[in-house]
Order: C-alpha cells, then sequence, then structure tokens
C-alpha cells in the first residue's frame, strides 16, 4: 500500500542487528531505571502500605514519559533526515525519481521507513509502562493517553524531517532546519500558552504543544475546558492533522526540489573571434581573477566561501529567532525580579534563569555539533578527502582548519549563548566568579563537541552512521546523564543503595561512548575518557542542583571534557592518513 519503498525497508529492517540491538538497549535502559528506583524506595522505608507503592508508581511514571518523549522524538527527526540525506548522499533518490514511483511512494515509504525503528521501541516499551498500573498511582489510561501522545509527536517529527531532507540539498541544512523547525514549533505554542495573546485562550495551546499535553496526558484528571475532548485526543488528531499537511507538500514538490536547482548555470558556448573573446571575458564567470588563498586552505574554504551553502543564513536567522525569544523571557523575569527566585528542580531549588539558558545552549550544541560532522563527510561524499590525501596538506591543517572553520561559521550560535551568560552577570542574577566559570565552561562544551563531530566524521566512511554516532554522543552526555542525575538527587538519602545500580548505568554509557568514539582508532586516552565523561559530567551536575561550590563544578567539567578534547585530537594529528586507509577498507561494509 505505501510502495516499494516502503516494503523494501520492512523486509530488510528485520535483518538487521541494529533494530534488535537498539529496541534492547532501549528496553533494558528504562528497566534499569525502573529498578533503581525501587531499590532505593525499598531500602529508605519498607515498603509496606499500598500507598508506598503508589507514590513509586507515580514518581516513576512521571520520570519515563518525559524520557521516552524526548528520546524518541529527538531519534526520530534525525533518523528520517539522515535517512534522506544518505539517499541523496548515494544518488539513489535521482534514480527513484526516474522510475514510475509516485511522489506518494516516495515520500511516503520513506517516512514509513523511518518509523520502523521508534515504533519497534514504542512497542518494546509498553508492557514495562503497563506494569506501572499495578504499582497504583497510575491508571491504565493515564499510559494509552501519554503513548498516543509520544507516538502523535513522533510521527510529527519523522514528517518534518523526511520533508525538509527532501527539500534541502546539504546534511547540515536539513538536520539543523529539522530541529529548528520543532524547536520554534514547540515555542510558539507556548507562547499562546503564556495567555500573552489576548485573542487566543491559554487552553488552547495543548493542541499543539507537545510538553503541555504531554503533562495534561499523565495527570490523572486531565481538563477539558475550552476544547471539549481530552488533551490527549486533541493534541494527537490535531498534530497528526498537521504532519499530514507537511507530508502533502513534501509529496506535491519532491520532484521540485529534486535534483537540487542550486547548479550554476554555464554560459553559452557561442563562437567568437580573438578580439570578441577579449571584450566579453570580463562578463563571464571564467574570467575572473583568481582569489588568494590564505596558508591554510581549509581555513580559508570554510570562511571565506559558502561552503555550506547560503541557506546558512536562514538557519541563523532561525537560531536567531529563538535566542531572541530566550532573551526576552530572561529580560523579562529579571524586571520582575522572578529571575533571582529559586525554583524546585529534582528537589532543590534553583535560579528561575537555568532552564531556557541551559534548553538554548543544548540547541547550539547540537547544532554545532551536527556542521562539525558534517564538514568532513562532506568532503568525502564528493571525493574531496581523496584529492587532499595526495596533496602536502598538513594533518594540523586540515583538523585545526576544520574546528576553527565550524566555529566561524557557527559564530552566532557560539557567542549569542555566552552573551546571554555575561548579560546575567552584569544583571546580577549570578556573580563575577559565576560568570566566569559559565563562560569558559561553554567555551570548553563548544570545542568538544566540534571536535567530536571531526572525529566521526573522520573515522565512520558512511555518512549517516558518523552523524547519527556524533549527535548521539552529545545528546547521551547532556541528556541521558541529566537523567541519572534527577534520578539520584530525586531519592536522596540512600546512595549506598543508588551507588551499584548507577556505577552500572554509568559504566555501560561509558562503553558506549568508547564504542562510538575509539572502535576504529582505539588508544588508552580515548578509553579513560570514555568512561571518566559520564562520570564527570553527573557528578558536575549533581554539584550544580546541591548549589555547593561552583568551583567543583567547573573544574572537573573543564578537565573533563578538555581531556577527552585532546584525547581525540592526537590520533587525529599522527595517524591522519591511517585513519582514512581504516575508512576506505569499512565502507564497504556499511
Amino acid at each position: 500500500m505505501l510502495g516499494p519503498v516502503f516494503n523494501r525497508e520492512a523486509v530488510v529492517a528485520p535483518k538487521r542487528p541494529r533494530l534488535f540491538l537498539s529496541r534492547s538497549l532501549y528496553l533494558l535502559t528504562l528497566f534499569l531505571l525502573l529498578c533503581t528506583g525501587y531499590l532505593v524506595l525499598s531500602g529508605m522505608r519498607p515498603l509496606r502500605m499500598v500507598g508506598d507503592l503508589s507514590r513509586f508508581g507515580g514518581s516513576m511514571f512521571l520520570l519515563l514519559a518525559p524520557l521516552q518523549l524526548l528520546v524518541l522524538t529527538f531519534q526520530a527527526a534525525v533518523g528520517a533526515t539522515s535517512s534522506v540525506a544518505q539517499e541523496k548522499d548515494r544518488r539513489t533518490l535521482i534514480l527513484m525519481l526516474l522510475t514510475r514511483l509516485s511522489g506518494f511512494e516516495v515520500v511516503v515509504g520513506k517516512l514509513a521507513s523511518s518509523l520502523i525503528v521508534v515504533f519497534s521501541m514504542l512497542a518494546a516499551a509498553l508492557p514495562l509502562f503497563l506494569v506501572l498500573p499495578l504499582f497504583g498511582g497510575v491508571s491504565a489510561r493515564q499510559v494509552l493517553d501519554v503513548y498516543a501522545v509520544t507516538l502523535a509527536t513522533v510521527v510529527f517529527a519523522t514528517a518534518v524531517g523526511t520533508v525538509v531532507g527532501l527539500w534541502r540539498e546539504k546534511t547540515f541544512q536539513s538536520i539543523a532546519f529539522t530541529v529548528l523547525a520543532i524547536v520554534l514549533w514547540i515555542a510558539f505554542w507556548e507562547i499562546l500558552a503564556s495567555d500573552v495573546v489576548p485573542a487566543v485562550s491559554a487552553s488552547w495551546a495543548v493542541l499543539g504543544s507537545p510538553i503541555r499535553a504531554l503533562l495534561a496526558a499523565m495527570s490523572p484528571l486531565p481538563s477539558i475546558e475550552g476544547i471539549g475532548v481530552s488533551p490527549a485526543v486533541g493534541y494527537s488528531i490535531f498534530t497528526l492533522l498537521v504532519a499530514a499537511a507537511v507530508t502533502g507538500v513534501g509529496v506535491a514538490r519532491v520532484r521540485v526540489w529534486n535534483p537540487s536547482r542550486e547548479v550554476r548555470l554555464k554560459p553559452s558556448q557561442a563562437e567568437h573571434s580573438d578580439e570578441a573573446s577579449d571584450q566579453h571575458a570580463s562578463t563571464t564567470w571564467r574570467a575572473r581573477a583568481a582569489r588568494p588563498v590564505w596558508t591554510n586552505p581549509i581555513l580559508w574554504r570554510e570562511i571565506r566561501t559558502w561552503a555550506y551553502g547560503r541557506k546558512v543564513l536562514l538557519i541563523r536567522l532561525a537560531y536567531l529567532l529563538i535566542a531572541a525569544l530566550v532573551a526576552l523571557v530572561l529580560y523579562q523575569s529579571v524586571q520582575s525580579g522572578v529571575a533571582f527566585e529559586r525554583t524546585g528542580v529534582a528537589g532543590r531549588s534553583l535560579p528561575a534563569a537555568t532552564l531556557p539558558v541551559a534548553a538554548l545552549g543544548v540547541v547550539s550544541l547540537l547544532l554545532v555539533n551536527a556542521l562539525a560532522v558534517n564538514s568532513v563527510t562532506t568532503e568525502r561524499d564528493v571525493l574531496a578527502l581523496d584529492l587532499l590525501m595526495v596533496t602536502d596538506l598538513r594533518p594540523s591543517e586540515f583538523v585545526f582548519g576544520k574546528i576553527l572553520g565550524v566555529l566561524y561559521v557557527t559564530k552566532e550560535m557560539v557567542l549569542v549563548p555566552l552573551a546571554i551568560l555575561i548579560a546575567l552577570g552584569a544583571s546580577g542574577v549570578m556573580t563575577v566568579p559565576h560568570t566566569v566559570y559559565a563562560v569558559t565552561g561553554a567555551l570548553a562544551l563548544y570545542l568538544f563537541v566540534t571536535t567530536v563531530g571531526v572525529h566521526c566524521g573522520l573515522n565512520y566512511p558512511a555518512g549517516r552512521t558518523a552523524t547519527l554516532v556524533s549527535l548521539g554522543t552529545v545528546f547521551f552526555l547532556c541528556v541521558g546523564v541529566a537523567i541519572c542525575m534527577v534520578i539520584m538527587v530525586s531519592f536522596r538519602g540512600a546512595f549506598e543503595l543508588q551507588l551499584a545500580p548507577f556505577l552500572a548505568m554509568i559504566l555501560g554509557g561509558g562503553a558506549g561512548l568508547y564504542a562510538a568514539l575509539g572502535w576504529r582508532n582505539p588508544s588508552s586516552a580515548i578509553f579513560a575518557a570514555s568512561f571518566l565523561l559520564p562520570l564527570i559530567t553527573f557528578y558536575s551536575i549533581t554539584q550544580f542542583l546541591l548549589q555547593r561550590d561552583h568551583l567543583l563544578v567547573w573544574f572537573p567539567v573543564m578537565g573533563g571534557y578538555l581531556f577527552a578534547t585532546a584525547a581525540m585530537l592526537i590520533p587525529a594529528l599522527s595517524e591522519f592518513d591511517v585513519s582514512l586507509e581504516q575508512q576506505r577498507g569499512g565502507e564497504s561494509n556499511e
């Protein structure tokens, strides 16, 4: 019904070990989180009363449901975009468009294919979520409502990722536009929820905001005022209609967007006399004067040319729009004094300005990392990396040229969060030492995510694999460790009971990082960094939540992430050609 594109993926996907590995690891992670919470709660006091189990079931439901929504939405959006980008890199999308396949079969087939892995993970976790009502505190209706909200959000994110991937030619542009589009969509509905638009009731925000819809679905008594239906049903219907509209645009425009029309039109080859050729030489692109190139040609190309397309300007504008919204929220909170107040996070009080700044920082880190990994995979896709190997270009010129070039292209995504931190320090929300800690720590994180992108781009021959591994590494360090930290702080008072399961999770995360970063070019430094980074990140965030001495937050972050950066740079600088030879050998296996 959906065409041969989906049929092929449906037949091949069950034969890939990646499908079984992904859903097994996902279910195992959720199960370990559930077991950890149970061991901690039972160790703090005997679970003899029905109310104790009910509180446990309700608290774990409030933790696992948002985690599932966040992880699967991220995977659906980035996975769909990368899948389409892979078809473009291999030139197979053009071949599909030359056949009798309709636009519906191509677009909907790719969309449904991208949903196979995500739906399998959702189905694998459903029995675990249905166990929670047995503890009490959660009803089966709440679980079904949460799954309806998650399912609709995943379909919407996949539709956006697929259509944007078909629209844009550059992989970085596709990923950046997808992430920013979803963030802007959520920001729009959150603005409506803040009741700043007088003509629209704030209750209607539950129709489009996945955050509001999930909170309403997790509530035991959801309100239906204003919309007439339950929030989960209303949100699911509306979001699926929007996803269908986005998919319809892709179906109608797929053969207009592809092949790309960003092709330079060559001047006509009309015959002219020598004098006429000299007269008209200045009007043709062939006669333009040679541009002076810097000593490092890689850095010159990154900075002085449109290496990633002119649509990067739209990405910058979209990001600046999001940053402006965050800055406006922070400005109003500072003026009203809310920014100086404390808000409860995981049982602790934090400044109210923490969450919007952290959200903007995570978005900027993901975008910088996406550009870094695609700056290398793009060179391989156009076979420029092979040409660079036969030149006298030094590895240091290539690696540092890419890192500095990426930081220059994404300068707005680096400087704007730093400017917001400095402004918060100037307004008195943070002290001068805390501002210095925040700015220098952010710079270390930007350097780290850029190096991770270049490292993954060099070590993975397949562009889609490199992109998913690189973004997955940053996502795990930013979100995965934070989730572990929230549990640890929430169930405070029984550290000896939490130590064993959390060490298992931290060591498991370290093994995953080592498999991602060091399996093609292993070293003892990468091994140490892979196992230390999750522990360092966990320790730093916990110290920040506990509002202890912030020097204990800054020093581990600077030491750990700079060490990890050096661990990835040294093999890239000393064994640059060996790494490329490994890629050639592994390219046929992808």
